[in-house]
């Protein structure tokens, strides 16, 4: 089952457990229909089998690619992509990464973003830094024509080729597309990039085990083998011949479900490790995407503890109770810090004295449960033992699956996105893009 422990216990005041076991029939179901290609969205089914079916000829390559770009000793790498094609990787590095890496003498280069926004006091003070450092970047889309990427790249390429000129920048410059088609596709081939393919049947948000998260994992300096080795193991776990008493992933989609219908329409995913913020972020584009359709769907929100129960933890305790939450708890952290004895003790902190900060966080996390759980909301805790590359590998795949496995409990398509075009189509009329007269007439009159 992986080194993940799932404890539903604190949702079953709210929820029978019964109820909830007879979802068991329904998550076999569409266990089969994942596995079989039989349920909505089967075009984009690539990441269900993705762990176990990559190759070690595509590992080396990933390393490989690594060790190149830091044999030229970059001080920088930067990830051009947007939603899922940036989310992924920032979890899984912010999750591994020291807390002040950016601040420290490191051999290793920093992972950063462009093109995940539109900010352009961000994408000129990210050029301005890049004037003094060695850097190199991947540019990740499909298409090649995404517009936050686009302009980002537009932009960061012409930097680096009156920087280094074209021909240098031709080895600092990575493309992750589509294997034929797209402006990225054909400028990559032209222009002689270095190149990986992001498969058709894998959509954004489901990426990260792709080149579009290893990639720049590898460059960080971690053990891709291992987060791969951890998913891996998460996906034997919850095949469709585990049965439901067994299969965790159908657990969590069927509790949660059960929650919801029972009126519980917020998921608030909490950690007690800030590592993990940006973890939060990516499972929040996963279920959000994923699920937030015709008219369903749970609203993902997710907090960092102990920091916003000082802000959100008034709500969450006594305001309308709509919400449950899931707690991400790490067993062991990577270091120790004792608090000390104060012999004047004027912070009345001495009953601590002797305890490891870790004591007091996994203190303040029971009581926290305990107390929501009495003022009304229901607790779903997901353990792992350490921050490491296996078990994050193991939460990606835990999340993957049971995201598929909750919306076709849902009976909607959780591998789509229609609804993410409207914002898109206003925009292009707004900045009168060439196909849009008729839309950019019809916008303005409202304006």
């Amino acid at each position: 089952m992986g080194n993940i422990l799932l404890n539903t216990g604190k949702t079953f005041g709210f929820i029978s457990e019964e109820a909830v076991n007879k979802y068991a029939s329904q998550m076999k179901k569409n266990n089969e229909a994942l596995e079989n290609g039989t349920g909505k969205g089967c075009d984009f089914l690539g990441w269900n089998h993705l762990p176990s079916s990559i190759s070690e000829k595509e590992l080396s390559d990933y390393e490989e690619t690594a060790t190149l770009l830091n044999s030229k000793k970059i001080d920088v790498f930067i990830v051009i992509g947007i939603g899922g094609s940036y989310l992924g990787a920032k979890a899984v590095i912010e999750a591994l990464s020291d807390n002040f890496l950016h601040l420290k003498n490191n051999h290793k280069p920093i992972v950063l973003f462009a093109g995940q926004n539109i900010g352009e006091d961000y994408l000129f003070e990210l050029r301005q830094l890049l004037k003094d450092k060695e850097y190199a970047m991947a540019m990740i889309s499909k298409s090649g024509t995404t517009t936050e990427p686009s302009i980002a790249f537009r932009l960061l390429r012409q930097d680096m080729e009156e920087k280094y000129g074209k021909e240098e920048s031709r080895s600092r410059i990575i493309a992750i597309t589509d294997k034929k088609r797209g402006a990225l596709r054909k400028l990559a081939t032209a222009e002689g990039y270095k190149t990986f393919v992001i498969s058709d049947d894998i959509g954004g948000r489901y990426s990260v085990l792709t080149p579009v998260g290893l990639l720049s994992i590898a460059v960080a300096g971690f053990d891709i083998r291992a987060l791969i080795k951890g998913a891996v193991e998460m996906e034997k776990a919850s095949g469709v011949d585990v049965p439901f008493e067994k299969n965790l992933p159908a657990q969590y989609a069927a509790v949660r479900n059960e929650l919801y219908k029972n009126g519980k329409h917020i998921e608030i995913l909490v950690n007690f490790n800030p590592k993990l913020h940006f973890f939060s972020e990516w499972w929040k584009q996963l279920y959000g995407e994923s699920e937030g359709k015709e008219g369903k769907g749970l609203f993902p929100a997710s907090v960092d503890f102990t920091s916003d129960l000082h802000s959100m933890g008034q709500y969450i305790q006594q305001g309308e109770r709509i919400l449950f939450e899931t707690v991400i708890s790490v067993e062991t952290p990577d270091n120790k810090v004792v608090i000390p004895k104060d012999d004047e003790n004027l912070d009345g902190l001495n009953f601590l004295a002797g305890k490891r900060v870790d004591e007091v966080n996994k203190m303040a996390e029971l009581g926290t449960m305990i107390a929501h759980v009495d003022g009304g909301v229901p607790n779903i805790k997901i353990s792992i033992p350490k921050l490491d590359e296996s078990g994050i590998g193991h939460l990606i795949y835990f999340f993957e699956k049971a995201c598929g496995l909750s919306g076709y409990t849902l009976g909607i398509n959780p591998f789509d996105q229609p609804g993410v075009e409207a914002y898109k189509k206003n925009m292009f009329a707004l900045l009168n893009k060439p196909g849009y007269e008729e839309e950019t007439k019809a916008i303005k009159k409202r304006l």
